[in-house]
């Protein structure tokens, strides 16, 4: 895992539905609830198996608006092993691993939009 790959600090915010992770690399992502939940890893959110992928679908990264509902509202965040965290969403669903490398690829800050549309 690269540095870039590490995190250095997790918080999620439920007041503003903002997750914030610091990179080992000093670099800032901070990801709406909503985008997180969107972007769910699980292979039911995926629609099977065949359709997981190392990084987040690109159409995500279509979304902007992302409304308040138990579907986007964590309830809790939990770490697993040192290579990834999962959430539990208010709706119940829990089931998705975001490893650090999904979570980097997944940042929506400009600089990180650039290096994708490259």
């Amino acid at each position: 895992m690269s540095e870039s790959e590490s995190p250095v600090s997790v918080s999620a915010n439920r007041e503003t539905h903002v997750l914030t992770i610091t990179w080992g690399d000093q670099h800032v992502s901070r990801y709406p609830f909503g985008l997180i939940r969107l972007a769910c890893p699980c292979a039911s959110c995926r629609g099977g198996h065949e359709n997981m992928r190392a990084d987040p679908d690109p159409i995500v990264f279509t979304y902007t608006e992302f409304p308040d509902q138990p579907e986007t509202r964590m309830r809790g965040l939990e770490g697993v092993g040192s290579y990834a965290v999962m959430f539990e969403w208010e709706d119940g669903h829990h089931t998705g691993i975001y490893n650090w490398h999904f979570l980097r690829a997944l940042c929506p800050c400009e600089e990180c939009r650039a290096k994708r549309e490259k």
